[in-house]
């Protein structure tokens, strides 16, 4: 017989004695315990709160346009026909400028610049390039044309889709950001 076979009857052998030696059967403390559990008096049950009726709703489509439809339909051109009516429109003619590729929501502000009494702004793009603009030029995907700068901010005016075929003017502004 090898040793690690003896060693691990030997092992076994003193598990076995030691559990023996806790065989003791007296649980007299543990029913005493759940003697005086059981003889405490019973607590409420609180009742379960009042369910409140939905009133139920019927969607009925009848007259509602698609969901999934865009709003204005471009084409390859650029826009539909319909958008051409009288109105504001975006000039779709005019070649786009540097930071019209970038969403407003990635340029920022980063200061400003004068120069032969002409007040620049300096607009950061998420690409880390710097740009000069001034009062006039265009900046994001709407539109957005540069109409006053200030020390702490630029202000723009977008022209956004409105309904299909219809556009609207929003002013937005890009601030200083510290």
């Amino acid at each position: 017989m090898n040793s690690s076979k003896f060693f691990l009857y030997i092992k076994n052998g003193l598990c076995l004695v030691l559990l023996t030696a806790c065989g003791n059967n007296d649980f007299a403390d543990l029913n005493t315990y759940i003697m005086d559990i059981k003889a405490q008096p019973k607590g409420a049950i609180k009742p379960l709160p009042e369910t409140k009726v939905v009133e139920p709703f019927i969607f009925n489509p009848e007259g509602l346009r698609d969901p999934f439809k865009p709003l204005v339909q471009i084409e390859a051109n650029g826009l539909t026909e319909s958008s051409t009516a009288g109105g504001i429109q975006p000039d779709m003619t005019r070649r786009k400028e540097d930071l019209e590729t970038f969403p407003l929501e990635v340029l920022k502000m980063v200061g400003t610049l004068t120069m032969k009494s002409t007040l620049w702004g300096l607009v950061k793009a998420d690409d880390g390039s710097i740009h000069r603009i001034q009062v006039g030029n265009y900046i994001g995907k709407n539109f957005g044309k540069i109409i006053s700068i200030s020390i702490d901010k630029i202000e723009i005016m977008e022209i956004v889709p409105d309904r299909p075929g219809t556009w609207r003017e929003q002013q937005t502004s890009l601030r200083l950001i510290e």
